[in-house]
């Protein structure tokens, strides 16, 4: 690529969503390594992971620190580099920024002070899960990480109850057996796909109700993140309203 061609990959003033591998360093798409060769500055939520990606693609940018423990002032500054003409690009530590990831802040940031936002789409957790879980991708809710306080969080999987689509839920490797435990609760005699590791070596898919997925996962002892999805239907309410509508 030109100079020329590489500075026509971005436009001065603007900020650029850029998604990032969520694991495998192949997954991402030639237009986002075009911006991150051609923007100014890259803000990055964790330097030291992005250096990962960025050294391996052989890309030298002035990094930024953006994550959720600076994000406000950070919006600020990164407001500031669009000010003074730069280029600029968000990425995560892996996915979509602002997809349970810093970067929503940053955009109304930049909205309000009048700069084109764009984003370069790529690499994140939720749709490839949706996608192979076997439930409904037409219809889908989306909630990211639930409280980690037990109580709370059982309170929120118990206001999706009348929810129409799968849902969407991330978890950690710390909480995912809690998680389970309440979704047992809650939901059980709902579908659940467990979808661990996306694109990582260790890479599983698990499927059953969740007290199934609880014992099957006790024997994988490898660390990791996940895509909990949950079926929008039950097998028994089903049964019920065919039977109801037979009489």
């Amino acid at each position: 690529m030109t100079d020329n061609q590489e500075r026509n990959a971005v436009e001065a003033g603007t900020l650029y969503l850029v998604s990032t591998p969520i694991g495998n360093l192949e997954d991402i798409t030639l237009r986002a390594l075009k911006v991150l060769n051609a923007v100014d500055v890259i803000a990055c939520e964790d330097t030291r992971h992005s250096l990962k990606l960025l050294n391996h693609y052989e890309i030298k940018k002035r990094l930024v620190a953006y994550h959720s423990y600076n994000e406000r002032n950070s919006s600020y500054g990164l407001v500031q580099l669009l000010e003074q003409g730069n280029s600029v690009a968000v990425i995560s530590d892996g996915g979509t920024p602002c997809i349970s990831d810093p970067g929503a802040v940053a955009v109304r940031a930049c909205i309000d002070a009048g700069f084109p936002v764009v984003a370069v789409p790529g690499a994140t957790a939720l749709v490839p899960a949706l996608v192979v879980s076997g439930m409904r991708t037409d219809t889908f809710h989306f909630f990211g990480f639930l409280s980690c306080k037990g109580g709370k969080r059982r309170h929120e999987l118990e206001a999706m109850q009348d929810l129409d689509g799968t849902i969407v839920l991330y978890e950690s490797t710390h909480r995912i057996f809690k998680l389970l435990a309440d979704i047992e609760v809650v939901f059980p005699e709902r579908q659940v796909c467990v979808c661990k590791e996306i694109s990582k070596i260790n890479e599983k898919v698990y499927r059953g109700l969740a007290v199934e997925l609880q014992k099957e996962m006790e024997e994988d002892k490898n660390a990791g993140e996940y895509v909990v999805l949950i079926a929008n239907y039950s097998p028994r309410k089903k049964e019920e309203q065919v039977s109801e509508n037979n009489i």
